[in-house]
């Protein structure tokens, strides 16, 4: 069963970071504040240079940490910096492509909405994870189909391979997708736009998440 481990945060950076070093100075007292595995720098609209002067800051802190950093969408890119992984939506590109382009020895996830048959299928090609959602309304993705608990249950018990549940989940209600299997939590608004602050979000996270 992949939930035999405790549930962990995943965490996914604001669309657009006006200042990276100064979001990379702030990271050590939010990692500190709970269990967090991994850090995903999700910049759509960001040039390359961009991105790559944001992973420069970010991957110290991440290792200082011993926290992945996880680049979204883009293989070429995680592989000159040397990420700790990538993650793709299929329809963006093959996973084959992503895996040849970062190598055996970086993470890919791929996002499989609410497809247990598409999960499968890139599981068994060698994804280290997949991720369903969305859960609940996000303000980060508007246009994801929603998916369901049973679609977690199911899959923790019959894969090894992690899952990741997305899509609006707050402190408020991730207790039901921590007990149908979720094996991380991937939030982003949730944390960073929390009223009392990043560190008190990942808190309440931790806390939820060790029962």
């Amino acid at each position: 069963m992949s939930n035999s481990e405790p549930c962990r945060l995943y965490l996914i950076t604001p669309p657009e970071l006006d200042d990276a070093a100064l979001f990379a100075s702030n990271l050590p007292n939010i990692f500190a504040a709970g269990d967090v595995a991994c850090l995903q720098l999700r910049l759509k609209t960001s040039s390359d240079e961009e991105i790559l002067q944001a992973i420069g800051f970010l991957q110290p802190v991440c290792e200082q940490a011993d926290v992945a950093l996880i680049l979204n969408d883009r293989p070429d890119l995680a592989a000159k910096s040397g990420c700790d992984g990538v993650h793709i939506g299929v329809e963006d590109m093959p996973y084959e492509d992503a895996r040849a382009t970062v190598g055996e020895d970086a993470a890919v996830g791929v996002s499989c909405a609410a497809s247990r048959h598409l999960a499968m299928t890139l599981a068994d090609a060698g994804a280290d994870y997949v991720a369903f959602g969305a859960f609940f309304p996000s303000p980060t993705k508007s246009d994801t189909e929603s998916a369901s608990l049973d679609l977690l249950e199911i899959w923790s018990q019959t894969t090894n391979v992690p899952c990741v549940a997305i899509g609006g989940i707050t402190p408020d209600n991730c207790t039901p997708i921590i007990k149908a299997g979720a094996d991380f939590l991937a939030v982003s608004s949730a944390v960073w736009n929390h009223p009392d602050g990043p560190e008190t979000a990942v808190r309440l996270f931790t806390e939820r998440m060790a029962g």
